[in-house]
């Protein structure tokens, strides 16, 4: 078998052998297939795709290159989220822990920032002292004395996902919708879950910028897993503007810590609802997604959802007062409003622009290995739909440095368009596929 022979068949549109597949990704992993011959497959898949059966030996071959972790003998169902990213999309800090209260095990393996989207490892890191670099020994721990825990990527988890991400970065093979279903659900089911729900995210923040591309990613991303045994559910939810108001990681965090007190914005508290309910599904605690929804309403009115939530960061050797009290937390030292140039209605947000924005001020990474500032980003005043005077604000930069502000400012300003008539609204939930409505 030759690794040239392969990437031969896949460009001609061949459906490739479980054993063909094997041969590249444990040469890949091993080091005995060079980084060119994978870039040229991975441009052939870009290209032609990948059926339904190659993709789950695609994902079983990531999956099976590393560890697997064995949550057995902690009682209960393991149930996980996963968001395909946008802006200001903070709900893991929020639905881990009230499912956890819930009775639901959430081993949650999550990601950094990635261009204009933000990160859940990032945000954790801005509570003092949060450690996401657990090994799996401690992650098990976390999970058996509070029921869920936030970690990163770990050696032991799918290594081969690992290598093949930091070449699908620089060939222009990031959004293939096989190749982002295996790397999504092998670092995933290595968690040792039963349930996962699935937020694709689409519009003009998210990688999916149409509704037919983000189905297409939820489609495939349900039946891959539901094949290798994982009962699952995607929804599809609107990123066309910042999810709540606030854009950056401390203030992530402190927008979360709203929540979990009860308040917060309404499109962050449905959103969470919603997943939080089809977690206790899945997770064999609630008979249906309305009386999920009841369950955590009544886990933050507790304060139940807060409770695990400091328990979990004080086990991951996060401060707990800085939950308790948020003014803790990282702040600016500065800010800025950008003001509305006319009167009229907010009728589109490019939110590709706010995060990249909020990354030139120091909320993201624009290198491998850039340095985050945990203080800085973006308070969203008017979203879509909002009417606006001539001066009114319609967002804050929270900065420290002023090298990029101008530029900043000029991006966001440009981010708004304002009319005299208001939008028709489109609904923040816009699909929820359950895996038998999945016929990819």
């Amino acid at each position: 078998m030759r690794a040239v022979d392969i990437i031969r068949r896949k460009r001609l549109g061949e459906e490739l052998s479980r054993a063909e597949i094997n041969f590249l990704i444990s040469g890949f992993t091993n080091g005995t297939i060079p980084d060119y011959q994978i870039s040229a497959f991975l441009m052939a898949v870009y290209f032609v795709g990948m059926t339904d059966q190659e993709t789950v030996g695609l994902t079983e071959e990531m999956l099976h290159s590393g560890s697997m972790v064995d949550l057995s003998d902690i009682p209960g169902e393991k149930v996980d989220k996963h968001s395909t990213g946008g802006v200001g999309d903070k709900t893991s800090l929020i639905i881990a822990p009230l499912a956890a209260a819930a009775g639901v095990i959430v081993p949650m393996i999550s990601g950094r920032g990635l261009g204009h989207t933000g990160g859940t490892l990032d945000k954790l890191e801005s509570i003092p002292g949060f450690d996401v670099g657990l090994d799996l020994k401690r992650f098990r721990s976390v999970l058996d004395h509070a029921g869920c825990a936030l970690i990163g990527q770990t050696q032991e988890i799918a290594p081969a996902d690992k290598k093949l991400y930091s070449l699908r970065d620089v060939t222009a093979t990031i959004d293939s919708v096989p190749l982002i279903t295996g790397s999504i659900l092998s670092k995933k089911l290595a968690e040792g879950i039963t349930g996962l729900v699935l937020d694709v995210k689409v519009g003009s923040g998210a990688f999916m910028k149409n509704g037919d591309s983000a189905r297409e990613l939820a489609e495939k991303l349900n039946s891959t897993a539901r094949r290798m045994g994982v009962r699952s559910v995607a929804l599809l939810t609107d990123m066309n503007q910042p999810l709540g108001s606030h854009v950056g990681n401390a203030l992530e965090v402190k927008e979360s810590i709203d929540v979990m007190r009860g308040g917060g914005p309404e499109d962050l508290k449905e959103l969470c609802l919603v997943l939080a309910a089809h977690m206790l599904v899945l997770g064999k605690v609630a008979s249906g997604v309305e009386e999920g929804k009841r369950q955590v309403a009544r886990l933050i009115d507790s304060g139940a959802g807060l409770e695990r939530f400091m328990k979990m960061v004080e086990l991951q050797g996060g401060d707990p007062r800085a939950i308790e009290n948020p003014k803790l937390l990282a702040q600016s030292a500065h800010h800025r409003e950008v003001l509305a140039p006319r009167d009229g209605y907010v009728t589109r947000i490019d939110t590709e622009a706010l995060g990249t924005a909020a990354m030139l001020l120091g909320a993201g990474r624009e290198t491998v290995d850039g340095v985050i500032d945990p203080a800085v980003g973006l308070i969203v005043h008017r979203k879509i739909g909002a009417e606006v005077s001539k001066g009114e604000p319609l967002l804050s930069l929270h900065y420290n440095g002023d090298s990029r502000l101008e530029n900043v400012q000029q991006m966001v300003s440009g981010a708004y368009d304002i009319q005299d008539t208001p939008p028709t609204i489109e609904p923040l939930i816009k699909a929820t596929l359950e895996p038998e409505d999945d016929e990819s």
